[in-house]
C-alpha cells in the first residue's frame, strides 16, 4: 500500500461504494475494485457498476444484484497483496455459473484491480461538479489508465489518441460507460457525471414523498417555497430545502439538461416564475400539478409574455395517468414520468 493519502469527498455524489473505498484506502486497508464492464442477457446490473472488497473480504456495492459476489469476492483475495488486475467472465457456458446463479441466460464480465490508484483519489472528486472518465486498458492484465475530464483534458500513464477522446467525450456528454478500441487495446472507459437533479417547487405533502423517492432512485433534490411554515425542516428531513422566491433561486442552480423541474404549489405567483426559468433552459423534464382547466390558464398566461412556442415541453398535469389519488400516489406517477422522459423522450 502506498503511502499517499487518498482524499475522496464523502459527498461526491458517486455511490456508496465509492465513498466506502476512499474511506478504507484511508484507513490503511488493502482494498480491490470489481467493475462491470460488460454484460450480456439478463444481467441485473449494468455496464459501470462497482463491487469494493477489503482485506477481510467487507464488500459494498453489487456487481450482479447477489448471485455472483461471493466469487467476485474470492477472486478479489488473490489481488490484496499486490496482484497485477484481472479480467473474469461468468456466464451460461461456464460450469461455474450454474453455482453462482446465471443459468438463467445471463453473462458478465468484471475488471478486478487494486483500488490504490493516483487517478482515483485525485480525478473522482472532480466528477462532482463536471464530467470525468477514467479509460483503462483491460487486456493483458494491463490496467494502465488515464482521466478524461468534460474540457478533454487527458491525465495519466494512458496514452489516448485523436479518436479515442472524441469517443470518451460522447460518451461523457451522455454518462455512458462501455468498452472502445484503440490500436489493437481494449480499453473500457467509466463515465462519472454529477447526478441529475430534480428541482421541487411548492413544499406541499406530495413534495415530501417525491423528494425521498426521488432521493432513493439517485437525483439530487432541492425543494424551493417561499412560505415559511411550508419550507420546514422538518418536514423534509435530509432534502436540501430553500426558503425563497424561484426566480432569486434558480439563476444560482444553473438549470441544464441533467435537471427536472416540477411545480407543485398551486400559486402562479410561485409556480409561473419557475416555468419560465425552466422553459428557458435545457431542463429535460417540466411538470406542473393542476387540472386541465388550471393548466388552460396557465398556457393563456405564459403566451401573453411570448413563451408559446415552448409551452408543449411542460407536462401538465404532472405524472403519469395511473389513477392514483393520495400524495403519495401522485409523487410516484410524477417520478414515473420523469424516469420515462429522461429514457424514453416524448413516450
Amino acid at each position: 500500500m502506498a503511502d499517499s493519502p487518498v482524499t475522496f469527498d464523502n459527498g461526491i455524489g458517486l455511490g456508496d461504494e465509492l465513498d466506502t473505498m476512499g474511506q478504507w484506502l484511508r484507513e490503511g486497508r488493502k482494498t480491490v475494485l470489481a467493475t462491470v464492464i460488460e454484460t450480456w442477457g439478463s444481467s441485473p446490473r449494468s455496464v459501470g457498476s462497482h463491487l469494493v472488497i477489503d482485506q477481510q473480504a467487507n464488500f459494498v456495492g453489487s456487481v450482479s444484484g447477489g448471485c455472483i459476489e461471493s466469487a467476485v469476492v474470492t477472486e478479489a483475495m488473490e489481488l490484496m497483496d499486490g496482484g497485477r488486475p484481472k479480467l473474469i467472465e461468468f456466464g451460461i457456458s461456464d460450469a461455474e455459473a450454474w453455482e453462482v446463479g446465471l443459468s438463467c441466460g445471463g453473462a458478465i464480465q468484471v475488471f478486478l484491480e487494486n483500488a490504490f490508484n493516483p487517478i482515483y483519489a485525485e480525478h473522482l472528486p472532480k466528477a462532482r461538479i463536471e464530467n470525468a472518465a477514467i479509460a483503462t486498458v483491460t487486456q493483458l492484465d494491463d490496467g494502465s489508465k488515464t482521466s478524461v475530464n468534460s474540457l478533454s483534458d487527458a491525465v495519466g500513464e494512458l496514452s489516448l489518441n485523436a479518436n479515442s477522446l472524441d469517443q470518451i467525450n460522447n460518451m461523457l456528454i451522455s454518462g455512458r460507460s462501455g468498452k472502445i478500441e484503440q490500436v489493437g487495446k481494449t480499453l473500457f472507459v467509466r463515465s462519472y457525471v454529477p447526478p441529475y437533479r430534480l428541482i421541487i417547487i411548492g413544499a406541499v405533502h406530495i413534495a415530501q414523498v417525491l423528494a425521498t423517492i426521488a432521493t432513493e432512485v439517485g437525483y439530487q433534490v432541492t425543494v424551493i417555497d417561499p412560505r415559511r411554515a411550508f419550507a420546514n425542516p422538518e418536514r423534509f428531513p435530509d432534502i436540501n430545502l430553500v426558503c425563497d422566491w424561484p426566480e432569486q433561486i434558480l439563476n444560482q442552480l444553473k438549470l441544464d439538461e441533467r435537471t427536472a423541474l416540477v411545480t407543485l404549489s398551486h400559486d402562479p405567483k410561485i409556480d409561473d416564475p419557475a416555468l419560465i426559468s425552466a422553459l428557458k433552459s435545457s431542463t429535460f423534464y417540466i411538470s406542473a400539478l393542476g387540472s386541465k382547466r388550471t393548466h388552460s390558464k396557465r398556457i393563456e398566461r405564459l403566451t401573453e409574455i411570448g413563451l408559446g412556442d415552448s409551452l408543449h415541453r411542460i407536462r401538465a398535469p404532472a405524472g403519469l395517468n395511473l389513477g392514483g389519488r393520495s400524495p403519495a400516489e401522485i409523487a410516484v406517477s410524477i417520478l414515473a414520468q420523469l424516469i420515462q422522459e429522461r429514457y424514453i423522450p416524448s413516450a
